[in-house]
């Protein structure tokens, strides 16, 4: 079964979230269920410097505006696409802002191109090879089945995967007669919402199944709450929605052999941790190692809860636990962050922008990570945190709810629970859930629990691999019993 994955960031080539791991580790983990999957991503300039010996498999004699081409590099194992466009893509900053932090004023242009690209793959093949699915990934891949929908490979099989609905791909009305588009497809049924263009809109009314990346999210964003504006239409292809939880690359998070930590270790080692424990105290500036150690690896925004976390730094202190932050986002979040850090020296630290190696080493030497989303359509920081034995404390939301089980006493005397779940998303409830886990670390017994059903739990791509190629085979069969 041959797939093109389709999306605007992939590791190891670029990375900015967790959709770069997301589909940078799919295609190994679907290669053992017989699927080929390639991946096509746009050629930015650090893409552009990293691909080895490329091979030009595709040309355009005007995408959007200038000539383009598509090339094929294997690295480590694993060919991927990169659409070669120098005037949308090389660009100083990174894949949808410039050096200032400012979204590009044409990304419609950049990620219609994308998708124009994608869906001439489709049409036309790459010497012999055509895809019998294509998979879209969240809005700059939005227009991949409405492309689809339009041209020769119509019959085509799609799968849009959302991984957060709060994000559209919306722009204004004037940018519809740029996109080669039928003036029909500009309307409710297709990509016009209230007024605007919608990538993202279009990706859902158009493709063959929708999948979120968990079952809780796939139901939460059926409601006015998390539904953004698109519950009416999500719910209208409830048929059609799939929740399918994240997993990570086990090979690249792997405690026993990651090569970013200050000292590897495993389950029945797990004394070598304290390694990285120092380490950590070290990078951070904390006086001693003393006390649990909260990590914090996100964006700084209101979505990611990290104004009710702002809120309860001092609380975190008093009650004995140091805190570790790396991210960066809004200024605001990141000056109330900055001032904690200056009133607790020694206890606070913060690491303003992203840092793949140091966000491996605060997996490895934090005690716990804190997770308090107001949603969450997955989250990977939390599965990395079970694999590495940092104990998870999220908000009972979205893919935290379905991966976490929460401590309580139940829990802790089945010896299944593997982390500190609270709700809702307030100061008060954060703040008791940090008490809960200081007692626990407080108890050796109870916390070695914590961590041994953690490291233990299946966090990686195997079950959920199987699932998207169940999906996969399943619309094939439609295909084939409704030519």
């Amino acid at each position: 079964m041959k797939v093109l994955s389709v999306a605007s960031e992939v590791y190891p080539l670029i990375k900015t979230g967790g959709l770069a791991d997301v589909a940078g580790a799919l295609p190994a983990a679907l290669a053992a269920y017989g699927v080929d999957m390639q991946v096509l991503l746009p050629g930015y300039k650090q893409v552009m410097a990293k691909l080895r010996n490329p091979v030009r498999m595709l040309e355009f004699a005007d995408l959007f505006g200038a000539p383009a081409s598509i090339l094929a590099c294997r690295i480590d194992g694993l060919q991927y696409l990169v659409l070669d466009a120098p005037h949308l893509y090389d660009r100083d900053g990174g894949p949808y802002t410039d050096a200032a932090g400012a979204d590009h004023p044409d990304n419609w242009r950049r990620f219609a191109a994308l998708c124009r690209a994608a869906a001439t793959v489709a049409e036309d093949g790459l010497e012999r090879w055509f895809p019998d699915i294509v998979h879209a990934h969240d809005w700059q891949a939005g227009l991949v089945p409405v492309y689809l929908r339009q041209g020769t490979a119509a019959a085509t099989p799609t799968v849009m995967t959302v991984h957060n609905l709060a994000f559209q791909g919306q722009f204004g009305p004037e940018i519809f007669p740029q996109l080669g588009l039928p003036p029909s497809v500009f309307s409710v049924d297709g990509l016009e919402y209230y007024g605007d263009v919608s990538f993202l809109k279009g990706g859902l009314q158009m493709a063959s199944a929708i999948t979120t990346v968990s079952p809780t999210y796939a139901q939460e964003i059926r409601t006015a709450e998390f539904g953004m504006g698109l519950d009416g239409l999500i719910n209208a292809r409830s048929g059609d929605l799939h929740g399918i939880v994240n997993g990570i690359d086990t090979k690249v998070w792997d405690p026993a052999t990651d090569p970013l930590i200050a000292g590897t270790y495993t389950l029945s080692k797990l004394k070598l941790r304290q390694a990285n424990r120092v380490a950590l105290a070290e990078r951070f500036g904390f006086a001693d190692t003393d006390g649990p150690v909260f990590t914090v690896v996100s964006r700084l925004t209101w979505q990611k809860g990290i104004d009710v976390l702002a809120e309860c730094v001092d609380d975190l202190v008093a009650m004995g636990g140091k805190l570790a932050v790396l991210g960066s986002g809004d200024h605001a979040l990141e000056a109330a962050l900055q001032a904690a850090a200056h009133r607790h020296p020694g206890r606070v630290g913060l690491a303003i922008g992203y840092d793949e190696q140091l966000s491996h080493l605060m997996q490895a030497g934090g005690d716990l990570i804190l997770v308090p989303s107001r949603f969450e359509p997955c989250g990977l920081t939390q599965l990395y945190g079970l694999r590495y034995g940092n104990v998870p404390v999220v908000s009972r939301t979205g893919g935290l709810a379905d991966t976490v089980i929460d401590a309580n006493e139940a829990a802790i005397a089945a010896r299944v629970a593997t982390g500190f779940q609270f709700s809702p998303v307030t100061a008060d409830a954060l703040r008791e859930a940090l008490r809960r886990a200081i007692r626990a670390f407080a108890e050796p017994k109870i916390w070695a629990r914590l961590q041994n059903q953690g490291m233990k739990a299946d966090v990686s791509w195997d079950r959920s691999a199987l699932r998207y190629a169940s999906l996969y085979a399943q619309l094939l069969a439609a295909k084939s019993e409704n030519p």
